[in-house]
């Protein structure tokens, strides 16, 4: 007995999902309008939508305002955590910069800096009072002038203060391992907190995220430590089809076991 047919919009979805995959429809093609649609397929507007809504969802196509649907560039940039920051001194790139650049993509980004007091949150990541001074930098980083990447970083104005890299885009390095090591603050270490979330209204706008489709981040707390000091705390906020996270974690090196004692 053969099976059952799947529902229509999802001939829909697989119609069009094998075309994206297989190279037939390009990143940045056009699709056909819900009208093609509804002729070729002889489905109503409903089942269109809703299959449209879905390939968004699936981060495959983008909605374009007053221009229709569009074959979405899935091209990732990989960010890679382990030793990411190298210690370069004038001249040296950011981290973001970096990955771009390996996946062959021209990087920007804006930045804006200003004197804070702690929040209470903010103080217990940092390991200090709340209401002392931190610098708060908002980012927006682009690849090819499109938002993959927002971060939010707060740093003690008690280690940075009045030094070059008390504002971070402005001193003689880029990276936050660079600038303390400028200063004399050797970070040893770093820890990174990830989930998953559906995105803030205020993110969802900045990084140009569909709302029709899916509209989940991968949210990362970072926090850099010299010894038992945090240097810096962040909230990075990566929209999950725009970027890849690959984490090394170094093992301890093997060595033999002990011999058995003989009796």
């Amino acid at each position: 007995m053969a099976g059952k047919e799947p529902p229509n919009y999802l001939r829909v979805v697989d119609d069009l999902r094998k075309r994206i995959l297989s190279g037939e429809l390009a990143p940045g093609d056009k699709l056909p309008t819900e009208k093609e649609l509804q002729q070729r397929w002889g489905f109503s507007t409903t089942i269109v939508k809703h299959a449209l809504t879905l390939l968004r969802g699936e981060g495959l196509i983008e909605g374009r305002r007053g221009s229709g649907n569009y074959v979405r560039d899935r091209t990732q940039l990989v960010r890679r955590a382990h030793s990411r920051d190298l210690r370069k001194r004038i001249g040296s790139t950011s981290p973001f910069a970096r990955d771009s650049e390996a996946a062959g993509r021209r990087p920007s980004w804006e930045a804006h800096s200003e004197k804070i007091p702690a929040t209470q949150h903010t103080a217990e990541r940092l390991g200090i009072q709340p209401d002392e001074p931190v610098m708060f930098t908002r980012y927006r980083y682009l690849a090819d002038g499109v938002p993959i990447q927002l971060a939010y970083s707060y740093e003690p104005l008690a280690i940075t203060g009045g030094t070059q890299v008390e504002y971070p885009e402005q001193g003689p390095v880029i990276g936050v391992v660079a600038r303390m090591d400028f200063i004399g603050v050797a970070i040893d270490r770093f820890v990174e907190e990830v989930t998953t979330r559906p995105a803030m209204p205020e993110e969802a706008e900045a990084l140009g995220l569909d709302r029709r489709g899916g509209m989940w981040v991968i949210a990362v707390a970072r926090t850099y430590y010299a010894g038992q000091t945090a240097v810096e705390t962040a909230d990075i906020v990566f929209p999950g089809d725009r970027y890849r996270l690959v984490y090394e974690v170094p093992v301890d090196p093997w060595s033999p076991p002990d011999e058995p004692d003989m009796p």
